[in-house]
């Protein structure tokens, strides 16, 4: 009996020390999935990548991508804000989904209360481009075209109410003028829809399009950042152009499920710091037009608010149906 008790505790204790170690291993201790809201190509689905990519290599685990297009992206978004808070699913936080689609539709979380953010990781401008068989190649020349074809000419808009709707709805509302939205599903297919004619104009990020203006197949306009693009240097920002209220950035970041532990985040944020540093990492955002950026947890909450309470004045102001 004595014995048995003696095994008893043995083993006991033996599947303690087990549990123990299990809970002590060190984060991350298997891959890690990242939502992105987008189907892939463009901004998100390139950030999320390389951010991946660069975190993976440093804390010896996969990050994958998983993306989950639709409904402007909170389809994906309230996924991640119902998954568990362990650390294993991270979202790629988009202006659209965390501070413009909340204000015109409802949506299954709340982007300031479900979420805690692990860090900023980019930021970019828009390019407004157009099918080279528009016969435009100033944004004054575009204006006076629309202005003679009222509800005639479309635009691409990859998902209602993200970036890619709303700044051209503000485009609208500045110039007067009347095109009309087709919605696709993601940065990549809008960009196909001005390429195969489907739609005559678009305004997305410098990432998805530069590779087509490059090759001729789009022609580019006007930026909408306040300085003119280091890749695009050629092309005038809406400031410029007269245009000053047409200036709208996209940002992308990190973020976790409001309850994961704060070591987890703080374990994130640190390797996302080193990889922010790295020189090849910056230029391979900064070749496709995204500039690195970096905040703490805290900066990002208020950064985040920020943005909210922007577009929301934004939107309203706009009257959109």
């Amino acid at each position: 009996m004595i014995l048995l008790r003696r095994a008893g505790v043995f083993v006991a204790l033996g599947l303690a020390l087990t549990a123990a170690d299990a809970m002590g291993q060190a984060y991350p201790a298997k891959p890690v999935r990242i939502i992105v809201t987008v189907a892939p190509g463009g901004g998100n689905d390139f950030v999320a990548r390389l951010a991946g990519q660069k975190l993976g290599e440093r804390l010896g685990q996969q990050f994958i991508v998983d993306n989950r297009p639709g409904a402007a992206g909170t389809i994906g978004t309230a996924l991640a804000a119902k998954a568990a808070p362990d650390g294993y699913t991270l979202l790629l936080g988009f202006v659209g989904s965390l501070a413009m689609t909340p204000h015109v539709e409802k949506v299954g979380y709340d982007p300031l209360r479900d979420f805690v953010g692990v860090s900023l990781l980019a930021s970019s401008y828009h390019m407004l481009a157009v099918h080279p068989s528009l016969p435009v190649r100033s944004v004054k020349a575009l204006v006076a075209f629309a202005k003679t074809r009222p509800g005639e000419l479309n635009y691409a808009s990859a998902s209602i109410w993200g970036p890619t709707h709303l700044v051209p709805e503000l485009f609208k509302s500045v110039t007067g003028i009347d095109v009309v939205p087709i919605h696709y599903r993601g940065a990549a297919p809008a960009a196909v829809g001005v390429l195969s004619g489907e739609a005559q104009l678009i305004f997305a990020s410098v990432t998805a399009l530069m590779p087509n203006v490059r090759s001729r197949r789009l022609v580019a306009l006007a930026v909408t950042s306040p300085a003119r693009s280091p890749i695009a240097p050629e092309l005038p920002t809406f400031a410029e152009l007269g245009y000053p209220r047409v200036e709208a950035p996209s940002w992308y970041s990190l973020v976790a499920p409001a309850a994961t532990a704060p070591d987890v985040v703080g374990r994130l944020h640190e390797e996302l710091v080193k990889v922010s540093a790295a020189p090849d990492y910056r230029e391979q955002l900064q070749r496709q037009g995204l500039e690195p950026q970096s905040s703490t947890p805290g900066e990002f909450a208020a950064f985040l608010q920020a943005e909210f309470d922007k577009w929301g004045k934004v939107i309203k102001a706009l009257k959109l149906p």
